[in-house]
């Protein structure tokens, strides 16, 4: 089950922790929000051990998204270390996204 975030726990976990994130900045209203949400979850169980996967509601939590300039949603952020180290914007299937998370885990 993918962790959903709060401006707390995106602080802790995220930016003061030492585990990698790839955070998904959605919003309900978002309609490829919803139709990456299943992926997202699936491709979790691919990667466990190496990322861990949260959502982290946009509407929920504005400054934050302000603060990470999401422009466009979805949006899924990978960070190490408490750093942006990737960014991958749109819907998008899952093998595509799997590529691109390992193009992401390459860079930590």
């Amino acid at each position: 089950m993918v962790q959903e975030l709060t401006d707390i726990t995106f602080n802790t976990e995220v930016i003061q922790g030492k585990k990698a994130y790839i955070i998904d900045f959605w919003a309900a209203w978002c309609g490829p929000c919803k139709m990456l949400a299943p992926i997202f979850e699936e491709v979790e169980k691919d990667y466990k051990g190496k990322l861990h996967f949260a959502k982290l509601n946009i509407d929920q939590y504005e400054s934050l998204a302000r603060e990470y300039e999401i422009m466009s949603i979805p949006c899924l952020v990978v960070f190490a270390k408490g750093k942006e180290v990737e960014r991958i914007v749109g819907l998008m299937p899952k093998a595509e996204l799997k590529k691109q998370i390992d193009a992401a885990l390459k860079k930590i």
